[in-house]
């Protein structure tokens, strides 16, 4: 379901019973077109989550963790100017659109009391977030600046005045009266979900296909399904079903979509938001943030591939080095028999029994000369392979090292991106780009999750967390967990003697956050501290480990969520 002007009602009522003569305690704006208001109400804080995305825009109350930056947005400066400490007045939707206006009071520098307003238009692309001065009907400022190049209907910019979007002249569903309601019904030549959606306002796809299903079950009871439906809308059942090609979140549960999937049914409609858009919106954020560091790193993988083939073939070459050597001396002795500016010569070979043996020349060159270049070639190689061996470990041990960063990026939330930034910095293949102010600042951590018996487990989101964690942190009859033979996270158990359940337990926090997350049966190496050890000179992360013991298991979401 898309979020229609019905999803909008509903969530506004929802809104309105939590949040009514709450106080803005703290706003925050953790991505470019999202803002989150922290209200203090009914002795709780609550989050509200106002989004503009293209794709993801809607208004809800979330329980997400959202990363602040050290840097506030212009817009989410305005804000605080504005709304900080102000008191929630109302809320309303604007007809059966999805349009919302929070009416905030507060009082200004004078101490005159003020109304502003905070407009949110949920309109796909086209979405936004403005705050309005209520007694002027001025902007004072908008998340995303519109000029009038852009929009020829209205300008969306500071002190300009503001103008509402186009209204719609068809019926609003839950204020229309039956007659009209009646009427409507009545004229529409093919009850189907595309002419309700052009005689009713706010009625997205999915929700008139649902009604228009429900009338043509009972064609001679028109105004009776039509009360019937809103009437169950009125007390929500959130739904989220999930079919073989889609999800979609509903108000209740509708038949048109339950029968071709599983329903699942959650408490509230903002909970119901957060289960839909929070693995879409995550995805989203991180590409958008990880753009320029997955492209980074999947060229610095690619260029040690290269290199890695280029030293492989080295070593290879310098397996024929003697058969450089061979035809040097042979040159050398029949030089008589080598003619001026041929190609090739066949000669003798002494080496082998005196088997004729053809050998490439440069016409170019005198004999004496192709002898030398082949004497050359070979002491090239005699000292190339000195060092390629070396060379082919450290281009495998980079290979590797990349491997489990592009692993972390594939596995990310919007928070862990500033922590992989941090390795590549500290690593060399990004410009410090920090101040000294913040190079003072204090290192991320691992995260901590709780067994079911309370053990302490914790889990490294980077490299560096890794290195930390399993080399200074973790006591040496600690427990550490790896994903074997996979880039991953590393795991501790607080524990010097886990129960079986823990280290089940912490074994699928360690295949969870590892490139197999998807996978069933990941094989997950359980190890004492103590067997661990880090080689001189080995990239962050990487560590050397026996008298392992080998789990296997399957990683769930909800087991993980549980442990957090």
């Amino acid at each position: 379901m898309s979020f229609d002007g019905v999803f909008t009602h509903l969530i506004t009522k929802e809104l309105n019973h939590t949040l009514i003569h709450g106080r803005i305690s703290k706003i925050q704006q953790p991505y470019e077109n999202e803002i989150v208001l922290i209200i203090r109400s009914q002795g709780k804080n609550h989050k509200l989550l106002l989004s503009a995305h293209p794709s993801y825009a809607r208004v809800q109350l979330t329980s997400m963790n959202y990363l602040n930056p050290s840097t506030p947005p212009n817009f989410v400066m305005m804000l605080r100017k504005y709304l900080d400490g102000a008191i929630l007045e109302a809320i309303e939707q604007i007809e059966n659109d999805r349009v919302l206006h929070f009416t905030f009071r507060r009082r200004d520098e004078l101490g005159d009391l003020q109304q502003i307003i905070l407009v949110v238009e949920l309109m796909g692309r086209h979405s936004t977030v403005l705050l309005l001065n209520k007694d002027t009907g001025k902007i004072l400022d908008v998340i995303k600046h519109i000029g009038h190049s852009q929009n020829t209907y209205r300008s969306l910019l500071p002190g300009a005045d503001y103008i509402a979007p186009p209204k719609q002249t068809s019926l609003n569903p839950f204020t229309a009266t039956d007659t009209q309601i009646f009427e409507k019904l009545s004229t529409i030549e093919e009850c189907t979900g595309k002419a309700l959606q052009q005689q009713f306002q706010g009625l997205g796809r999915d929700t008139a296909d649902e009604l228009a299903y429900r009338l043509m079950q009972r064609p001679n009871e028109k105004m009776a399904v039509w009360h019937s439906f809103f009437a169950a809308i009125a007390t929500p059942e959130p739904t989220f079903v999930e079919t073989e090609n889609k999800e979609f979140f509903t108000p209740i549960p509708y038949q048109t979509l339950i029968s071709k999937g599983t329903a699942t049914a959650y408490p509230t409609l903002s909970s119901l938001l957060d289960a839909f858009y929070h693995d879409k919106a995550e995805r989203d954020r991180v590409k958008q943030q990880a753009g320029e560091l997955l492209k980074k790193v999947e060229n610095e993988y690619k260029r040690n591939q290269l290199k890695l083939q280029k030293r492989e073939q080295t070593l290879a070459d310098s397996e024929n080095a003697e058969e450089f050597r061979q035809k040097g001396e042979l040159l050398t002795t029949f030089m008589t028999q080598v003619p001026r500016g041929a190609s090739s010569v066949t000669l003798d070979n002494y080496y082998e029994e005196n088997r004729p043996v053809e050998i490439t020349l440069s016409p170019a060159l005198t004999p004496n000369q192709n002898a030398q270049k082949y004497f050359q070639r070979y002491q090239k190689l005699r000292n190339a392979v000195k060092l390629v061996g070396q060379q082919i470990e450290e281009t495998k041990a980079e290979l590797n090292y990349l491997e489990t960063v592009l692993s972390q990026l594939e596995l990310a939330g919007p928070m862990d991106i500033p922590l992989i930034r941090e390795e590549l910095t500290e690593q060399g293949y990004l410009k410090d780009r920090t101040s000294k102010k913040k190079k003072h600042e204090k290192k991320s951590q691992p995260e901590v999750f709780h067994a079911s018996d309370g053990t302490e487990i914790l889990v490294g989101k980077n490299n560096l967390q890794n290195d930390q964690l399993t080399l200074r942190t973790a006591r040496k009859t600690d427990y550490w967990l790896h994903a074997k033979n996979i880039p991953g996270s590393h795991v501790i158990i607080r524990d010097n003697d886990p129960s079986e359940t823990t280290i089940l337990e912490a074994a699928e926090l360690a295949a969870y956050y590892s490139k197999y997350r998807h996978s069933a049966q990941v094989p997950v190496d359980f190890v004492q501290v103590k067997h661990i050890r880090k080689p001189n000179g080995a990239k962050p992360g990487y560590v050397i480990y026996e008298n392992q013991t080998t789990y296997y298991v399957t990683p769930e979401e909800e087991n993980i969520e549980k442990l957090r």
